[in-house]
């Protein structure tokens, strides 16, 4: 089934810059030019909060992961944190001397990571709304920065055309992605942490490993990408463009799945909800659609399992891949001859139980080898502290 438009949202007075689903999918924020945050309600006739507070554009708009603050980031060069009730209160962090445009939160909610033209990032502690350190190593505008899902490391998109990745425990830039042939409008991580996703005013959207530093995939497409938003079960990635398309990349068969005409004028922002069964859009029309997924129900049901079952970060990509791959393989032999006796019934049947054990298992291999790959992170830094004392020790008995 193809995506279809479920809700129509009218209410901002300018481009909508930004797009954000609460965890529960009750609400949905966006952030505009015309300097105002919308809380929208996914219930019918209930109203939205507008809220007031920033001195000139949004740029950005995300809620925390338990729903209970949303974030926004200005041209007015503050960021806001907003509690999404009647009142509508926020406070405010001022650190940045330019235009603040990406706010993300860490997936356990405790860090904010916020980038601006002032050629920053920065993070802070949401709690005590301390500022934290600064990460300068671009030489231009930073569009936009992300954490990875385990909170460990950073993405960061600007508009010198390079793609960073920084590591937040030492604050240091481990790797700059240089392919892009333009600036880089929007970044973010795979959910399984292994990967990221840029997108780009050279028309393109680039996957990359960040295990091994190197491109993956490549989509080139014929208008500027402003933004795109990785499916939950890491399938599937949309993208929204300047010539108001919003297009569904199939990242397993490394292709162009959907596109989507709904917006007039440039699509400035997309996301998926945190289940995957609809993504949110903007446009410069100063509209926000919801959308209904459709298309892949077998993945979003595998998400909520694999959600309520918490596998490992590194677990839910590959067994989400082999659950979908199983389940339309003996999908299409169930229907392809329904005359069949019992007996055949009864080997299929026992065939996939046996699957399922195998995937049982590959889960539990997964998840092993995702905690091994921890310990040895832990180990490695254990012994690069090791060595540092020691080179101290030595450069101490020397002088």
């Amino acid at each position: 089934e193809d995506p279809s438009l479920e809700r129509h949202f009218k209410g901002h007075k300018d481009a909508v810059t930004s797009v954000d689903f609460s965890l529960n999918k009750k609400q949905l924020a966006s952030g505009s030019m015309d300097s105002c945050l919308m809380i929208w309600s996914m219930r019918p006739q209930m109203r939205a909060y507008r809220f007031v507070g920033h001195k000139d554009a949004v740029m950005c708009v995300q809620f925390s992961p338990s729903g209970h603050l949303v974030a926004s980031g200005s041209r007015d060069k503050t960021v806001r944190l907003w509690v999404p009730s009647v009142k509508g209160e926020s406070t405010v962090f001022k650190a940045h001397t330019a235009t603040v445009r990406s706010v993300h939160f860490s997936s356990d909610g405790q860090s904010l990571v916020t980038a601006s033209d002032d050629k920053t990032i920065k993070v802070w502690t949401v709690h005590r709304q301390k500022f934290l350190f600064s990460l300068s190593q671009h030489i231009n505008w930073v569009r936009c920065a992300r954490f990875s899902p385990d909170g460990r490391l950073i993405v960061s998109a600007s508009d010198d055309k390079t793609v960073k990745l920084w590591d937040k425990t030492s604050r240091e830039c481990i790797h700059s992605f240089c392919e892009h042939g333009g600036f880089v409008n929007h970044v973010d991580f795979h959910p399984s942490g292994t990967c990221i996703a840029a997108a780009g005013t050279d028309n393109t959207v680039k996957v990359w490993d960040v295990r091994m530093n190197r491109l993956l995939q490549h989509y080139q497409g014929n208008a500027v990408v402003n933004s795109l938003s990785f499916h939950p079960s890491g399938n599937y990635l949309v993208t929204a463009s300047n010539d108001s398309t919003l297009k569904i990349l199939d990242l397993l068969e490394g292709r162009l799945l959907y596109t989507l005409h709904g917006h007039q004028g440039r699509a400035t922002c997309v996301a998926f909800s945190r289940a995957g069964d609809f993504f949110a859009s903007g446009g410069s029309d100063e509209q926000v659609m919801v959308w209904k997924t459709n298309f892949d129900a077998a993945d979003y049901g595998d998400v909520l399992k694999t959600q309520k079952s918490g596998t490992s970060v590194d677990g839910t990509h590959h067994t989400l891949q082999s659950e979908v791959d199983c389940g339309v393989h003996l999908k299409k032999t169930k229907t392809q001859d329904s005359g069949r006796n019992d007996k055949q019934q009864e080997e299929e049947t026992s065939l996939a139980n046996t699957l399922e054990h195998i995937m049982g298992q590959l889960d539990v291999l997964t998840q092993t080898v995702s905690i091994l790959e921890q310990r040895l992170t832990l180990t490695e830094d254990k012994l690069k502290e090791c060595l540092e004392n020691q080179q101290k020790i030595i450069q101490n008995k020397m002088s």
